[in-house]
């Protein structure tokens, strides 16, 4: 039954139909119907058409509490404190699509209270293409609704993977939202798979060791413990996301790493304080509605009240990042350091399976316990690199200057072709990935070494990139090749790293054997890795590969990226 026909008695004097009750979500059209209708009935209301998604329908945004119109709206955004609400990335995950209406209905039912209201901004539901292929099937694990959108977008695409590789219309839509807006706060809405547990809501909160400290503090010290008292308080209690050490929760959870490729950790980049809020697969959709419904409220109640300590913190953290002299990248968790948090978990047992014969994983909801379990939540950079002044991308790569540009990356043209005290990133080594990841072949464990800049590197029309702008967290994650969501590890550079010329060995070998009469440095360091590499010493090519490595014929250009960069 259709989700407007089951809810037609709650909120009828605004047009939208919207309760906690049943077990039903809109489709897209009814949904931007439903938003079309809010829009038209109150001023207060604004629905924008902000780009098109991958399906080729197009993403809207609704504003609460703007100006007006467009332009107001949004610059009234960037200049107040805003919440964007983030729903449908995975459409199969539909209860912040439903908790974003009932809030719009209950506000408008209180009065429409905006004396201190922030802006509040919601994406009624990003992943198009995801929810207009929708079926009851496609989430075997979880409790409702009767039917619901698909996790892959039109491409097929998991679009909480494509924030920094931004692959699809959708993320270059985002892109101009997030820009628009320049949310204080962000909140991407989720429903989880995993252990069970007793939990309606988890969160994830951005790795605190790699905040700028006055953004740390705020969240970690004073808005999440406070949010959890008020969540309580309401019955509706949150735990760190269940992301566990081993297979069960008394195993130990782990903070999860909120890399730039996800939501939250690219709007953390920006410094927006990013939660990723996870209702419990197993809990009936009435429930997570409810939970998800709550976090909204006391999220948006609790920026109201603290908005001039979020701007002072948001604001800290950029002058922060602006005196900072080093760039730390990948990340890993600290195991050996460890705190502990109170659990509310489910026994559990391995009876022998039915259907395979095996033992099964099974949790016991009759037998709840409650106790401390080990909490990782630190992690340590393994990456540390001197910040340049100023990086230099070469004009031909447009598909890195068009995503830096959209996201508000300032940059000029440059005119001369001198090259003046520059370096180059030389890859010296690197693995890449054995299958395609969300539509990739990419590379992990980059080295790199900065090299003198060659002389004909930089050629007039390329760009210069300074490092001083609030876009410089993001600068760095994309340009610094090691970076785990770097452009070169997302496979946009792949063309400097293949060798264009080569050697036939019963030609070379006459010039090999003048090379090394000529060249007595080259003739000692191949003797040398003979003497060091008895398998190198047996083969015949390699060697020839060695000298001509390091003769005038191998080409200069080979591994060096078209990122230059000055100190």
């Amino acid at each position: 039954m259709r989700f407007y026909a089951l809810l037609s008695s709650f909120f009828v004097f605004t047009g939208v139909f919207a309760q906690l009750d049943g077990n039903t979500t809109p489709t897209y059209p009814e949904l931007i119907e439903m938003y079309r209708k809010l829009a038209n009935d109150h001023d207060e209301i604004e629905l924008y058409e902000m780009g098109q998604s991958d399906y080729g329908l197009p993403i809207y945004l609704c504003v609460i509490n703007g100006a007006g119109d467009s332009t107001n709206t949004f610059e009234k955004a960037r200049n107040e404190t805003t919440v964007l609400i983030n729903n449908g990335i995975h459409p199969g995950e539909p209860d912040g699509i439903n908790a974003c209406l009932i809030w719009i209905g209950n506000w408008i039912k209180s009065g429409k209270k905006t004396k201190n209201l922030p802006v509040v901004a919601t994406i009624p539901a990003y992943n198009v293409g995801g929810m207009m292929n929708r079926s009851g099937t496609s989430r075997a694990n979880q409790k409702g609704p009767e039917e619901y959108g698909f996790r892959g977008n039109a491409q097929n695409l998991d679009l909480n993977r494509d924030f920094i590789k931004m692959d699809s219309r959708n993320m270059w839509t985002f892109a101009t939202i997030y820009h628009a807006l320049d949310p204080d706060v962000f909140a991407d809405t989720h429903v989880s798979n995993g252990a069970d547990y007793q939990y309606t809501l988890t969160y994830i909160a951005s790795i605190q060791d790699r905040m700028a400290p006055p953004l740390a503090k705020l969240i970690y010290e004073r808005m999440i413990p406070e949010m959890g008292e008020a969540l309580k308080k309401r019955d509706c209690e949150w735990i760190p996301y269940v992301y566990v050490m081993k297979e069960t929760p008394d195993s130990g959870l782990i903070a999860f790493n909120d890399l730039p490729r996800y939501s939250m950790g690219y709007t953390s980049l920006f410094h927006s304080i990013s939660f990723t809020v996870e209702t419990h697969m197993l809990k009936p959709f009435e429930a997570r509605i409810q939970a998800t419904l709550t976090f909204l409220e006391e999220c948006i109640s609790w920026t109201e009240k603290e908005a001039e300590a979020i701007e002072k913190a948001r604001v800290e953290a950029f002058e922060y990042d602006a005196n900072s002299s080093d760039f730390y990248s990948n990340y890993k968790l600290d195991s050996d350091l460890r705190d502990s948090i109170l659990f509310k978990g489910y026994e559990h047992s391995y009876p022998i399976s039915s259907v395979t014969g095996l033992p099964r994983l099974e949790y016991d909801s009759s037998k709840p316990w409650e106790k401390y379990i080990p909490f990782y939540q630190h992690y340590t950079p393994t990456d540390t690199s001197a910040i340049p002044a100023v990086f230099i991308v070469g004009q031909q790569c447009t598909e890195v200057l068009d995503r830096l540009r959209v996201n508000g990356v300032e940059m000029t043209r440059v005119e001369q072709t001198e090259v003046v005290g520059l370096e180059q990133y030389r890859v010296i080594s690197f693995e890449t990935w054995k299958n395609p990841y969300e539509g990739h072949v990419g590379h992990s464990n980059v080295k790199v070494e900065n090299a003198r800049a060659l002389s004909y590197s930089l050629k007039a029309g390329d760009f210069l990139i300074p490092t001083d702008q609030r876009a410089r967290r993001l600068i760095l994650s994309v340009l610094y090749p090691p970076a785990p969501d770097s452009y070169f590890n997302w496979g946009f550079l792949d063309s400097y790293v293949q060798q264009k010329e080569h050697f036939s060995s019963y030609v070379f070998e006459d010039i090999a054997e003048e090379i090394l009469k000529s060249n007595p440095e080259i003739r000692h360091m191949l003797e040398e890795k003979r003497n060091a590499d008895p398998e190198f010493a047996k083969n015949s090519w390699a060697q020839l590969d060695f000298i001509y490595k390091n003769s005038s014929y191998y080409e200069p250009t080979h591994n060096r990226l078209p990122i230059l960069i000055g100190y």
